[in-house]
């Protein structure tokens, strides 16, 4: 009989340290979200965490924009285990010569410019700020006679 009630016991104890622990975890919960918090969080703005390149192209001696030009812009990316990728993005220039390059990685790049009427274009360049802005000046081919 004396083990009976020491099961019984047993059970009590166990049954009600169950309750109060759920008790406490229900108190400690983080609070509801429709309870207002003493300081709201700010939203951090996205377009400052990506880098977005700006290329202008203008062209001839009035350095008038020049519209329609393919823009490539060429990088690798290291790996660590694998061999490097050439990486390479095409964008078109608008009607003021200026092309944007999302997501355009900080380091060293090469930029083409290709445009009908005009010499093509290519360097090397340095991307060290990710808000960028580089100014490219195409010249007219050699009239051949």
């Amino acid at each position: 009989m004396v083990f009976g009630q020491m099961m019984n016991f047993s059970r009590i104890l166990l049954c009600s340290s169950l309750v109060a622990s759920l008790f406490l975890v229900g108190r400690v919960s983080p609070q509801n979200p429709s309870s207002s918090s003493p300081e709201p969080r700010p939203a951090a703005p996205k377009a400052d965490l990506q880098s977005r390149i700006t290329i202008e192209v203008t062209g001839g001696e009035k350095e008038s924009p020049v519209e329609n030009a393919s823009v490539y812009f060429k990088y690798v990316e290291e790996r660590k285990i694998r061999k490097n990728k050439t990486m390479e993005m095409n964008v078109k220039t608008n009607r003021d010569g200026v092309a944007h390059v999302p997501d355009a990685p900080l380091g060293r790049v090469l930029i083409q410019v290709i445009a009908e009427g005009w010499k093509s274009y290519g360097r090397w360049f340095d991307i060290t700020d990710p808000k960028q802005t580089i100014k490219i000046r195409l010249e007219r081919p050699p009239r051949w006679y």
